[in-house]
């Protein structure tokens, strides 16, 4: 049967948020662990909300980045892999630098790495090479 990229990308960014939910659900209110972050200079404990927002705010930034390089690359979905990935290290310096203690940096970078675990490859199966620019043709004159 086939999905359409649309559904198929809409479906991958709804995974994410619910795969980052359900580990913050296990670690959270399962085990108790409560991963909290230094937020305005202020300790805070990393509720649902959330954790739902920024994984749907990264899959939605994902999705509309690779539409933009389909628009515009050659090779849209090798340039926004390489791109994903890159943005992933730099979001573990978030964890890295304001956990709360080292059970919040661990279930933290773990929400970072289920999230990309789910976006790279699930938006990325989905790019399409961008479509060549179709010039006129310009008439040659023949002396």
């Amino acid at each position: 049967m086939f999905i359409g990229n649309r559904i198929r990308r809409t479906l991958t960014v709804a995974g994410a948020a619910a795969a980052a939910l359900a580990l913050w659900t296990l670690t959270g209110p399962v085990a108790g662990l409560d991963p909290s972050a230094e937020t305005g200079g202020e300790l805070r404990t990393i509720g649902a909300a959330p954790v739902i927002a920024g994984s749907l705010v990264a899959g939605l930034a994902g999705w509309g980045l690779l539409a933009l390089l389909e628009r515009i690359a050659a090779r849209a979905g090798r340039i926004w892999t390489v791109l994903a990935l890159v943005v992933l290290a730099l979001s573990l310096g978030g964890p890295l630098g304001s956990a709360g203690d080292g059970t919040s940096m661990a279930v933290l970078i773990g929400m970072h790495l289920i999230v990309a675990a789910v976006l790279i490859p699930g938006l990325g199966r989905t790019a399409r090479e961008a479509r060549p620019v179709e010039r006129p043709e310009v008439p040659v004159a023949h002396p």
